[in-house]
């Protein structure tokens, strides 16, 4: 079932609710919730997009069910640890004791607590333990992202194994489903017209339902392209515009070079988008920043840019720091300006105040990207944006122009479908310290990498034009109220989009550029050569007694040592013998 919020339910919005805590069900919430106990089933898929409440809806389903005695146990499946402790406190801020630090060495917890919060890496280790657990009691276990338990074949057996038995079983998603074959225990499939098996939800809430309910904030995507310059291995110099059509290896060194804290570009990014956040935080005074990094080594080097620009330090989180959540969390709670971080804030984390973004990562797949800008879209109150900036790259303004497209996980597909088979997510999540590659390129010195403003994209439409860093241009959308409803975001952009192309019709053409003496007398002698050329054809006459018989015309010398002003009076010369013959 796909559908959108009622009609005639209003959605909320809380203004500083906690995460998982919102005072009243919005009005999907509500819809999704009345049909699960309609329908009363053992299994039930919700898709809903980032930021639209997935957690509020699925703990008081387990509210629920545990007061009607349906269940006695909860059991919460998630893909990182982070998100263990992030479902047991907003479980714990409704009543609902969750233990996160759940070991599967313990074999049992506390009877302080309702139930336990792992990961799908934990259950696929022991999933015996598990269904021990899951048949001790009746017991519902919410599977969030359950398109992770796909990520690896023996998750996704460990997954079956541990909780056949349960008593409910409620799936949550909030991104498009895996590009592989692997398919997700407890999901349904059915054939589509072309053969393939096609995932199906039994409630589906898009981005754009969610946005047109004002459940989440619009995205503003500013794009920026830029000319790029880098030694290969082999010792050449390559120079490559991003944002025009290149090869695959060359897309994937200029991306690279762009993404190198050593370079300008990213330098310059990073300023428009401090410029960006300073805008936004005079309607949303706590906004925070995010810099998604491909790897440890540059998210350290962009934290110290972000120092430079703004004078103070940044969080930087790093997958293998034990302390990472807490950082997190702290940085929620704080007035911050920014956080740098590598892959885990990609998917799950929530902290409501981010509100501008720099995708400063090689991942390319479409569930990556997803995830990344769900991070962004979750609304406190009415008005705010997201701001995210972005390589100009053609597969993510794709997936930019593409923010409100619903998709379904397809098995036994085509591989050439959507074209977006480029990495597993999987691999994209692995642990990253060093420096990694894009494509099969060739280890690479970026010589230089310098940013140009290349357009806006909003709702499937582009607004702007290329302009220099730090150009009026480029202030007119840097510049744009920080608190918009969607209606306005798309109006003032035009806007803008409008103002710029007058000004443009306005400013004076600019004339040929100056050339130097010998660029002038060679562009001289092309056009006699060509005249003279002209003259042969309608004449018969030789090329040397043409040019002979304009120097007995005109006077001077050769055209070899004959000035600028000489080889002018010759072309009018002969110009005058064409119109005489006609």
């Amino acid at each position: 079932m796909s559908t959108s919020a009622a009609s005639h339910l209003s959605p909320s919005y809380p203004d500083r609710a906690a995460w998982g805590t919102a005072p009243k069900l919005r009005a999907w919430q509500q819809e999704a919730f009345d049909l699960y106990f309609t329908r009363e089933p053992r299994d039930f898929l919700t898709v809903a997009t980032p930021g639209a409440g997935k957690t509020t809806y699925a703990l008081r389903i387990a509210s629920e069910l545990l007061s009607r005695g349906v269940i006695k146990a909860v059991t919460i499946v998630t893909p990182t640890e982070h998100l263990k402790r992030q479902w047991a406190d907003a479980a714990g801020r409704v009543g609902i004791g969750i233990d996160p630090e759940f070991k599967n060495s313990q074999g049992a917890t506390s009877r302080d607590y309702t139930g336990v919060a792992v990961t799908y890496a934990q259950v696929a280790m022991h999933p015996a333990l598990h269904r021990a657990r899951t048949e001790a009691r009746k017991t519902l276990v919410i599977f969030d992202e359950i398109h992770h338990a796909g990520d690896a074949k023996s998750w996704g057996d460990g997954v079956r194994e541990a909780f056949e038995p349960a008593t409910r079983r409620l799936q949550l998603t909030g991104t498009p489903f895996r590009s592989d074959d692997n398919p997700i225990p407890f999901v349904g499939y059915t054939e589509d017209a072309e053969g393939a098996l096609r995932s199906v939800s039994d409630y589906s809430y898009g981005y754009g339902p969610a946005l047109a309910d004002g459940v989440v904030r619009p995205v503003i995507f500013l794009a920026y392209s830029g000319e790029m310059k880098w030694r290969t291995r082999a010792g050449d110099e390559i120079t490559a515009t991003l944002g025009t059509p290149l090869t695959k290896d060359q897309l994937g060194q200029a991306w690279r070079a762009a993404l190198d804290p050593k370079g300008d570009w990213i330098r310059q990014v990073i300023q428009a988008a401090d410029r960006r956040l300073t805008e936004v935080r005079r309607g949303m005074p706590d906004a925070g920043g995010l810099i998604i990094a491909t790897d440890h080594e540059t998210a350290r080097a962009y934290a110290k840019h972000l120092r430079a620009v703004t004078g103070e330090g940044a969080t930087v989180v790093l997958s293998d720091d034990p302390g990472a959540s807490a950082k997190i969390k702290e940085f929620s709670a704080s007035q911050q300006r920014w956080l740098v971080a590598v892959r885990m804030v990609s998917e799950g984390v929530d902290i409501p105040r981010l509100a501008v973004g720099i995708y400063a990562t090689s991942i390319s797949t479409p569930l990556f990207f997803a995830q990344a800008i769900g991070r962004f879209v979750r609304m406190r109150k009415r008005g705010e944006t997201a701001s995210v900036f972005v390589p100009s790259v053609p597969l993510l303004l794709s997936f930019a122009a593409e923010m409100e497209a619903e998709r379904d996980h397809v098995l036994n597909r085509k591989r050439d479908e959507d074209g977006l088979d480029d990495l597993l997510l999987e691999q994209a999540q692995r642990e990253q310290k060093q420096p990694d590659t894009l494509g099969d390129e060739l280890p690479f010195q970026t010589l230089e990498a310098s940013a140009t403003f290349d357009r806006v994209l909003y709702d499937g439409g582009e607004f702007g034009t290329a302009a220099a860093a730090g150009s009026p241009e480029e202030e007119d959308f840097l510049g744009l109220p920080g608190l918009l409803e969607p209606e306005q975001v798309a109006s003032l952009l035009r806007k803008r989009q409008a103002d710029q192309q007058a000004a443009a019709k306005k400013k004076p053409k600019a004339g040929p550029p100056e050339l130097a003496p010998h660029e002038q007398i060679a562009e001289l002698r092309k056009e006699l050569n060509g005249l003279v050329g002209a003259w042969n054809h309608r004449t018969g006459q030789p090329h040397g007694v043409i040019h002979a018989e304009l120097r007995r015309s005109c006077g001077g010398p050769a055209i070899a040592q004959a000035t600028a002003d000489q080889i002018r009076e010759r072309i009018a010369m002969i110009r005058k013998w064409a119109a005489a013959r006609k």
